[in-house]
């Protein structure tokens, strides 16, 4: 017979087998930082080329949010980010005890949703816009920003993700996506650089240029040739795509929504390409690569802005120029900062030559405007009236009047006069 104290031995030790094996077994079910690195890296560099927000503070943020994939939260909603509900989420959610208990977050059907819904949270919100504008690939100043934003109460929280950084080597995953460093292994889900089908007509790649010298004063616009399928421009990648071509077809072709084609572009909504032109398939940049253009017979803004791959926007800034002036051929525009004085106009007004129409066209329905405090509105696709009277903060009487308009009916392309003394764009609304 065994005694009673060798039985209480006995199940004592089995119970102590029993946890250790279970505590293994917990273990092992953890996700560890690497892990979760190596899961998510590629969705992480995917949303840089689409959104800008680089791959490193993502990732960061996706180890610190998640416990690297560990939390109650993540496992429960795929929300990798802690994004709580707000007033604008209308979709599934769970409650969480976080800042106080049973905090309502938003729920996703799997980590993607929440990789871009990341994205897109940075992106759309005032406060962060400011993030934008730094370096993507410094991601102290990011992360930095981020605190500034507000984006989490740890007044630790720049310093954690640092360390995540560059401890896990995150930048890296930034440095692929902007293509200066080649990925050790093909990346997932990522738009890559494929061959264009031959469809498209065959070019060839043109001569590098000198970023010294400054480019001759021409008679007319020379055609420019570039490679087949994906290449850079200003570390920006894009293709060139023939007249005739879907816009649909080249998203589809370079796993990029839409949307997004139309928005890196600087484009409105068309079906169709109705030109030979450059279509980025990234943000353009802010800078271009060279200091200054010098101004060809012909040329338009965009067609420059698109060349350089610029934004329209930022060229118009650094050159003190409005939408709907047009520089005079030979005069200097500044790529990289900001001129020293407006360029000299042309004294007739055009309008920029965009893909739809590459040759300017003149307008005689309204005369250029000479005083200061005018500007040149040029009617979008799609514009009417009304949203162009709410973007300057003006009234429709006010327009109808300055432009002699005695209807509300618009056309593309037209010319619109608009008083800049209305204190455009200081609405605090």
């Amino acid at each position: 017979m065994i005694s009673y104290k060798k039985q209480t031995m006995r199940k004592s030790f089995i119970y102590l087998i029993a946890f250790m094996l279970f505590t293994v077994s917990m273990k092992a079910q953890l996700i560890t930082s690497e892990e979760y690195v190596n899961t998510y890296k590629d969705i992480a560099m995917r949303e840089m080329i689409r959104s800008g927000v680089p791959a490193s503070i993502t990732l960061a943020q996706g180890i610190l949010e998640t416990e690297s994939g560990n939390s109650k939260l993540v496992k429960k909603s795929n929300n990798h980010f802690g994004i709580k509900c707000k007033e604008t989420w209308t979709g599934p959610s769970v409650n969480h005890d976080d800042d106080a208990p049973g905090e309502c977050f938003r729920k996703y059907p799997d980590a993607d949703a929440s990789y871009i819904d990341h994205s897109d949270f940075l992106r759309t919100r005032k406060h962060y816009a400011f993030l934008f504008d730094l370096d993507p690939l410094d991601y102290k100043a990011w992360a930095y920003g981020l605190k500034k934003a507000g984006y989490a109460t740890n007044p630790r929280y720049p310093e954690i993700l640092i360390k995540y950084i560059e401890k896990y080597n995150l930048h890296e995953y930034s440095l692929i996506a902007m293509g200066k460093k080649q990925p050790e292994a093909p990346v997932a889900q990522m738009p890559v650089a494929v061959e264009v089908q031959k469809d498209p007509v065959s070019v060839v790649v043109p001569e590098p240029k000198s970023q010294s010298a400054t480019p001759p004063v021409q008679a007319s616009v020379p055609q420019l040739t570039y490679p087949e399928g994906v290449f850079k421009i200003n570390e920006t990648r894009v293709v060139y795509a023939v007249k005739g071509t879907p816009y649909l077809a080249i998203a589809q072709q370079y796993a990029v929504p839409l949307k997004y084609i139309f928005d890196f572009n600087e484009l409105p909504e068309r079906e169709a390409i109705e030109s030979d032109q450059l279509i980025y398939l990234q943000r353009k940049r802010r800078t271009a690569s060279v200091p200054v253009h010098i101004v060809k017979e012909g040329e338009g803004l965009y067609t420059i802005a698109q060349q350089y791959g610029i934004r329209l926007e930022a060229l118009l800034q650094l050159n003190k120029i409005n939408a709907g002036q047009l520089p005079a051929p030979g005069e200097t525009l500044y790529l990289q900062s900001e001129a020293p004085a407006v360029p000299k106009l042309v004294q007739t007004k055009l309008i920029p030559a965009t893909p739809i129409q590459q040759e300017p066209i003149m307008n005689t329905a309204v005369s250029v405007p000479d005083s200061p405090n005018q500007i040149v509105h040029i009617v979008q696709h799609k514009e009417t009236l009304y949203s162009i009277a709410r973007k300057y903060e003006v009234s429709l009487a006010e327009i109808q009047q300055w432009n002699k308009l005695q209807g509300y009916d618009l056309k593309e392309g037209m010319q619109l006069v608009i008083q800049k003394n209305k204190t455009v764009g200081t609405s605090s609304r």
